[in-house]
């Protein structure tokens, strides 16, 4: 299996990291068990969550999605065979949230007891928090990482602007900076990444990883009219890109995907792996059909046309 570096930081990831906000949420225990061992069988071990993961379903309140990857860590009994990537910051429903000192240390025992371990390999700033000095942030990470508890720090959700001025508080304090980039990049929404975050990673090393690489499912071809949207409870997220250029990149995947005899989600997927700067793109799934297909992406190789095809259809 192909390892990609991330940043500075001395992990190496596969080609596609596992999305595990289902965990807990739209895949109940048994089948999130069964990905996990699936996934790790076909060699990938990057999964991605956060503390607040599935706070927004009836009845959570947060933290579900750690506590099934830390009953399969438990049952598993092999920590050091998985990347663990989680994130703090965004809120814990009457407990607290943002990136302050106190709030990050207090959250980061909740998710190593909720993930039944003693280290998280990348832990994430999940949102910007403006309200926090950038030195009081980047201090707080700088003690987890000297406390052995994390690995190594990233970012989500940061403009290019405040990503600097992270970078620039942590080299002024002499401390670990963030190594990676979790933005909102897929075929249908490209120019929030590219226009300023991707030169700035280019420049500094960082490593990405995508969010929504599929744009909520648009990108799998299964939503092509309104009529469409009613097919899941995602449906109406992807009425926006239900628009000539929306429709346009559809085609164009389907062009691609017969092509090579593949589904257009392996498309999508594909175009991102191999994407300048993106270390690797993020997707989950609830079914095993549906890993199948995603584990399919990671080694499915793009030609120039195809690249050219995908990269004028999605043009911003």
């Amino acid at each position: 299996m192909e390892r990609r570096p991330l940043g500075r930081s001395g992990l190496t990831l596969p080609p596609l990291v596992f999305g595990g906000n289902v965990f807990g949420w739209t895949a109940d225990e048994t089948t999130s068990f069964r990905l996990l061992d699936r996934l790790v069988e076909a060699g990938f071990n990057a999964i991605d969550t956060a503390d607040i993961y599935s706070h927004w379903a009836p009845g959570h309140s947060g933290g579900e999605s750690e506590n099934v990857i830390g009953q399969w860590l438990k049952r598993r009994g092999r920590r050091d065979d998985v990347l663990i990537l989680t994130k703090v910051g965004g809120e814990m429903p009457g407990q607290g949230k943002g990136l302050g000192r106190d709030w990050i240390r207090k959250e980061v025992e909740h998710s190593l007891k909720r993930l039944r371990t003693d280290y998280i390999d990348l832990y994430q700033s999940h949102f910007d928090d403006p309200g926090t000095p950038l030195a009081e942030t980047m201090g707080a990470y700088a003690e987890l990482i000297a406390e052995g508890k994390v690995r190594a720090v990233g970012a989500s959700n940061y403009s290019a602007a405040r990503l600097r001025e992270a970078l620039t508080a942590a080299a002024e304090l002499g401390v670990p900076r963030y190594e990676s980039l979790q933005p909102h990049y897929n075929l249908v929404e490209r120019e929030g990444f590219e226009e300023e975050l991707q030169p700035l990673c280019y420049e500094e090393g960082i490593g990405v990883i995508t969010y929504f690489s599929l744009a909520a499912g648009f990108l799998t071809g299964k939503y092509r009219s309104e009529e469409d949207l009613g097919q899941s409870p995602r449906g109406g997220g992807v009425k926006k890109y239900l628009n000539p250029r929306g429709l346009a990149v559809l085609r164009a995947l389907d062009e691609v995907s017969a092509r090579h005899g593949v589904t257009q989600a392996q498309v999508a997927i594909a175009w991102l792996a191999n994407r300048g700067g993106v270390t690797a793109p993020i997707a989950s799934a609830t079914r095993l059909e549906q890993l199948e297909d995603l584990l399919k992406a990671a080694t499915l190789k793009l030609s120039a046309e195809d690249t050219a095809l995908l990269d004028k259809a999605s043009a911003p």
